[in-house]
């Protein structure tokens, strides 16, 4: 074991590795998890473990019980719901599609020649606040981030010639850790907001929030965030993988005449492809745009979460296709689709790992066991009766914790705002408040729960680099970014509480 190696094995984070990389195979880690979680239901069914909880969208009390997978029911429920569960997986159809136009891009040669026109002399702490900030930009189209930007922060980086799981694991913080800061207004605010507004009527609270109630805060957000991100990155990330000695080698020959001429023909096509998306998206009255009840306007919030992910499949496609036929890679039809057909070959085991990682998440929520944890956890800091900043603070640490057990944040937040929002709201904490240390704690963990839809994914997008990268590899890697935008989130929010800070138009901390 060379020098670098002992040094990664040293401390709380290289035990981190060592015992996660223990585990089986991913595929038989998630088949035990669920093994457990079956298990688990049938001992609290037995017990009739049940929470109660106010529902907003219901306007009443609603009982939650465990449900037993060992009932009559419950085993009908695994058998019957297992191809169902695999095909709705909604991480599976976003993977598989947008790699269908990234894998054009790919085995033409475009990505790697753009990668050698874009990377020459770059600073590498641009570069990874570059990636870091993508990341946490792309949440305005929701998840395409997390199949775009991921892979690409890894190439980036092995281009670059830095390691390339810091480049995947710096996108992946800025993806998923990031995710509810940006510059923009997107379809997360809009979902989060009635969801609000929903569980303070609900109370009989007459209070309106506007989908613009943290929109400042989240604009430092992201500065912060991207520049945190970027430090973490080189001074504790990249030193602690240490140097790359997979099988990935990067080109770092000079471009070609031929290969600058594809560049040149490939970014005429995606000049043309985005005025015409443009045309289709951004002018009033245009075909991508629809009423949004949540605004009362015109908005592209539909097709930015149903549509998006076929625009992004031809966003990658179309200047590949281009490439490839002007630098001869691409000679006929069947050249095409072998470039799509590669990219599919190379995702068959996120493929199986899908499967059962569908299975898990579904039975944790069929069990009711994800709620019951999300309610007794709100309870739990309710009873301890801490007012103010406190408060507010305690209820970041346990929506932390639940979100490692649910990862959707709608869900989860339709759970806690009828309990907290209105409980914040009669200690004189604004819902805007209350709203953005809730996102705080839904972002910072994302990285670090293996029950995040696209943790499988990331894991496979990590072994195309290191086929010995485990879980303990992953989770041990994130860790670092999951605890500084937790605390560093959590400290901007004190600084803006202490000052009493806008967090948003004609938003602010206290009411």
């Amino acid at each position: 074991m060379n020098d670098i190696e002992k040094q990664q094995n040293k401390g709380f984070f290289g035990w981190i590795e060592r015992v996660g990389n223990k585990l089986p195979d991913p595929v038989m880690l998630f088949i035990i998890l669920a093994a457990i979680v079956i298990v688990i239901s049938g001992i609290a069914g037995a017990t009739g473990l049940s929470v109660e909880y106010f529902d907003a969208e219901e306007g009443e009390n609603l009982t939650v019980e465990a449900v037993s997978l060992f009932s009559a029911g419950g085993l009908n429920h695994i058998f019957n719901s297992a191809v169902d569960n695999f095909t709705g997986f909604a991480p599976l159809g976003t993977v598989l599609v947008a790699m269908l136009g990234v894998g054009v891009a790919e085995w033409t040669g475009l990505i790697v020649s753009t990668l050698k026109r874009l990377l020459s002399n770059v600073p590498a702490f641009l570069l990874s606040a570059a990636v870091i900030f993508a990341g946490i930009i792309s949440n305005i189209a929701s998840d395409v981030g997390y199949v775009v930007i991921i892979p690409l922060g890894a190439l980036i980086f092995a281009g670059a010639g830095r390691h390339p799981l810091a480049g995947l694991a710096a996108a992946f913080a800025g993806v998923s850790g990031g995710f509810s800061a940006n510059l923009l207004i997107g379809p997360t605010d809009a979902l989060l907001v009635d969801i609000t507004n929903a569980a303070l009527n609900s109370a009989g609270i007459n209070y309106e929030m506007s989908i613009t109630a943290n929109w400042y805060f989240m604009i430092v957000s992201s500065v912060v965030l991207t520049i945190v991100g970027a430090l973490i990155t080189d001074k504790f990330v990249e030193p602690r993988l240490g140097e790359y000695k997979g099988d990935y080698r990067p080109d770092f020959e000079s471009l070609t005449d031929i290969e600058r001429k594809g560049l040149r023909n490939s970014l005429i096509v995606l000049i043309i492809y985005v005025v015409i998306m443009a045309f289709l998206m951004f002018p009033q009255g245009a075909v991508f745009r629809s009423f949004d009840e949540a605004i009362g306007a015109e908005s592209i919030n539909d097709f930015l979460s149903t549509g998006l992910l076929l625009a992004i499949f031809l966003l990658f496609a179309l200047p590949g296709l281009a490439y490839g036929l002007t630098v001869g890679k691409i000679k006929n039809s069947s050249d095409f689709v072998k470039g799509m057909t590669e990219a599919m070959s190379s995702m068959g085991n996120y493929i199986v790992l899908a499967f059962f990682a569908a299975q898990l998440i579904d039975y944790f929520e069929f069990t009711n066991l994800g709620t019951i944890l999300a309610v007794s956890g709100a309870d739990l800091l309710e009873s301890i009766h801490l007012t103010g900043l406190p408060l507010v603070l305690g209820f970041i640490v346990v929506a932390g914790f639940i979100n490692l057990f649910i990862g959707s944040a709608s869900a989860k937040w339709a759970i806690l705002a009828p309990i907290f929002a209105p409980m914040l709201y009669n200690l004189d904490i604004a819902p805007e408040m209350t709203l953005i240390a809730y996102r705080i704690a839904d972002s910072s963990t994302n990285v670090i729960s293996p029950l995040l839809n696209y943790f499988p994914m990331i894991l496979i997008f990590a072994q195309r680099y290191d086929n010995k990268a485990g879980i303990g590899t992953l989770v041990s890697t994130m860790l670092a970014y999951s605890m500084a935008f937790l605390v560093t989130w959590s400290l901007l929010l004190v600084i803006w509480f202490l000052f009493e800070l806008p967090i948003g138009p004609g938003a602010s901390i206290a009411l």
